[in-house]
């Protein structure tokens, strides 16, 4: 049943709607609409010139339209006069094909039309920085290795305590909160769901986390890796398939208890192993999106941070219960892909997995061979595994490579945001840095 905006809006109090979408770069777009004017809202949506943000337009074409998907509403626990719609877009009737949201939304109906239905899970871990953003905003968070300090989680207590009890309040049902292996960071959990909730979820906690540390004098981060020598901002997705959507779920698809093969061994079935072979075979690839900025390869490539360990992975490979590697599966029916950070497009990510996870399927890929060993001690053991790219440039050239993942996330999508990452690309590239001065000006 669609919810009545209007409706809703009397019934909670509600004076305003942030009819809200996501650009290519990740940013979040928005328009405040009071609440008299939400039901034209609903029916027409909000008008945005697309050239104004991140999406590849010019000056000269007609407006588009976000128009409000009803059943994503939700009201700012911290501001409840306030209420959050992400926002379909749209311009002169037709789908704009390269807007994220639309991006996710083609291909969960084209897994579904496959009798698979995605659900996810993610893992959007941040950091809690001064105002400035130059520094972590705890001056005793000082470990060596403060993953689960615990006096170091009281000491942001408030700011935590009020995104989980948010959460319980939404309904999201989240289970644990974190310290993470940096200092300064942290990780929340809630439940996994159906691919475009989490998309929205994701979306909306990146909203919620920022507003609520600016609330208390701070400033929060996704950014990759936003303090040198430390480990940086991971956004690990849990993944599995079954058979409907929502509650009407009951067979996890990926599950198995036969004991068979390198992925029977851990009780992923063939399908959850060929769906995890499109991950593989598409792993190059999948790091322009999943690792969309230049400072994204400053977690994936770097070395070793002051707690011991990246917690990321730089090879294309996958395990068991092992942390160290591009994708583990730590119990049956479903697997984790560690490879996506904290700038990821929340939307883009859903369907980048679903994009790479369906070919698997289809074409019955092979995940090839399964590596239990530490990849950080014994990484120099692995023959053939192809490596991750080394930067921005090297991701964008391998997603290029890709035809068929290319095709299978949209071609208008794919040339938009080809061309406007590599205006990026060239956009840091014309930029002096201080590395450049300091090692280069007397040779």
């Amino acid at each position: 049943m669609t919810i009545d905006l209007a409706a809703f809006a009397a019934e909670n109090d509600v004076k305003y709607f942030m009819i809200s979408f996501t650009d290519l770069f990740g940013g979040q777009r928005a328009k405040l609409v009071p609440a008299q004017a939400i039901a034209d809202m609903q029916e027409d949506g909000a008008g945005f010139a697309g050239f104004a943000t991140w999406l590849d337009m010019t000056p000269a074409h007609p407006d588009m339209l976000a128009v409000p998907d009803p059943a994503s509403v939700i009201q700012l626990p911290w501001k409840p006069e306030v209420a959050w719609v992400a926002g379909n877009c749209v311009m002169e009737g037709q789908d704009v094909a390269q807007a994220p949201r639309n991006v996710l939304r083609r291909l969960v109906d084209e897994a579904a039309a496959e009798g698979m239905h995605v659900k996810t899970g993610i893992e959007a871990e941040f950091f809690l920085l001064t105002p400035e953003g130059d520094k972590i905003s705890d001056p005793f968070d000082t470990a060596a290795k403060p993953c689960y300090d615990q006096q170091a989680v009281m000491r942001r207590y408030e700011v935590i305590r009020e995104i989980c009890d948010y959460m319980l309040d939404m309904g999201w049902g989240p289970y644990q909160n974190d310290h993470e292996d940096a200092n300064g960071q942290f990780e929340m959990n809630w439940d996994f769901d159906d691919a475009l909730v989490t998309a929205d979820r994701h979306s909306f906690f990146k909203f919620m986390t920022k507003s609520v540390a600016e609330k208390h004098g701070l400033r929060a981060t996704f950014m990759p890796k936003p303090i040198e020598g430390l480990t940086g901002n991971g956004c690990h997705a849990h993944i599995s398939v079954w058979d409907a959507p929502g509650a009407a779920s009951k067979i996890n698809v990926f599950a198995t208890d036969k004991c068979s093969g390198p992925t029977g061994e851990l009780g992923l079935s063939e399908k959850g192993k060929h769906f995890l072979g499109g991950i593989m075979k598409h792993a190059s690839a999948l790091a322009a999106i999943t690792n969309p900025t230049v400072n994204s390869y400053k977690r994936i490539n770097a070395p070793r941070t002051m707690s011991g360990a990246t917690w990321a992975p730089n090879t294309v490979t996958w395990t068991g219960n092992n942390r160290t590697h591009m994708v583990r599966v730590p119990g049956p029916g479903r697997f984790e892909l560690r490879l996506p950070d904290g700038a990821v497009n929340p939307y883009l990510l859903q369907a980048v997995i679903i994009a790479a996870g369906l070919d698997g399927v289809q074409t019955q890929a092979d995940p090839g061979k399964r590596w239990d060993i530490d990849m950080y001690a014994e990484g120099h053991k692995v023959r053939g595994a192809p490596k991750l790219p080394l930067n921005m440039l090297d991701g964008l050239r391998e997603y290029d490579k890709d035809k068929s993942l290319k095709a299978a996330m949209g071609q208008e999508f794919s040339d938009a945001y080809l061309k406007m990452k590599h205006q990026e690309w060239d956009s840091f590239m014309s930029h002096f840095s201080h590395w450049e001065r300091d090692n280069t000006l007397d040779i």
